[in-house]
């Protein structure tokens, strides 16, 4: 088998790619600068733009399975492609957001969903796809790094607004085993860490791993969208404020999905903060 992992500059990618190479899986990390990455040094690579829909039958020669990434431009096309290469799998990284009653109009569920329609469209009969969709990284706390090096924190506008924040190795283990457990395949897994967190406590576990303080700010909404406006959309602005809205104090509902994929349960955000710990430390 030969899996190509698109988008191998990210955390779960790289990961993905290295739990392959220790598996004696043949990889292929796909990414837009290929020059950039360090994947272990039996996985090729190779230019895979998913914006770029000339870069796709180079990177689906000879691959068998794939690990996308929901980049909804050019998602028929890449799904075609795919079917045309043979490709008999497909694992899409999605998002539980397409579960919302609105994700055809929310700007953050929109291309998962998109990119989930055009694979189902392009994939019937050809190739099997599956589907992961996780909540909230925990990777977002990284967000409030320079913040809390700075000593001031971050700036909340829902301090308790609860998520499920999931360790990137949790879903790369979950896509490793989809893509080796044919059991496992064509259906969708609604990925979840072990605790639904507000922002105050994962702050709180922050401040316990680092040893130092982890305070934040309370800004109103508008204070806050005026703030992050000069690098995010306000329709991007405006559906996290919607969401974390409908999450201030209400715990998020979690799955065992993580435990069934993988075979142990979801690693904890403290477990998270303790990998990660030197990028909250001046």
């Amino acid at each position: 088998m030969t899996v190509l992992v698109t988008g191998s500059r990210g955390r779960v990618a790289a990961t993905l790619l290295a739990l392959l190479d220790a598996a004696g899986i043949e990889a292929r990390a796909g990414s837009k600068k290929p020059a950039d990455l360090s994947p272990p040094p039996n996985v090729d690579t190779v230019r895979c733009d998913l914006t770029d829909p000339a870069t796709f039958d180079t990177a689906l020669d000879g691959v068998d399975s794939v690990f996308l990434y929901a980049e909804a431009a050019h998602a028929d096309t890449f799904a075609d492609r795919a079917r045309a290469a043979g490709v008999e799998h497909v694992v899409l990284l999605s998002s539980s957001s397409v579960l919302a009653p609105d994700a055809a109009e929310n700007p953050i569920a929109s291309s998962h969903l998109a990119a989930e329609r055009a694979l189902a469209a392009a994939g019937s009969g050809a190739f099997e796809t599956t589907r992961l969709r996780p909540g909230a990284f925990a990777t977002n706390a990284l967000q409030w790094a320079r913040a809390l090096k700075d000593g001031h924190g971050p700036a909340l506008p829902y301090p308790h607004a609860h998520v499920d924040p999931i360790h990137e190795r949790d879903v790369a283990e979950a896509a490793f085993a989809v893509l080796t457990e044919p059991r496992l395949r064509g259906s969708a897994h609604h990925l979840t860490g072990p605790e639904s967190l507000d922002f105050t406590e994962q702050l709180a576990i922050l401040a316990k791993t680092t040893g130092r303080p982890a305070p934040y700010r309370t800004v109103t909404p508008e204070e806050w969208k005026e703030s992050v406006s000069p690098f995010l959309p306000a329709p991007f602005a405006n559906a996290l404020l919607a969401y974390w809205s409908s999450h201030d104090g209400r715990p998020t509902p979690l799955t065992g999905a993580i435990e069934t994929l993988t075979g142990h349960p979801p690693r904890t955000f403290t477990t998270w903060t303790e990998d990660h710990a030197e990028a909250f430390r001046a």
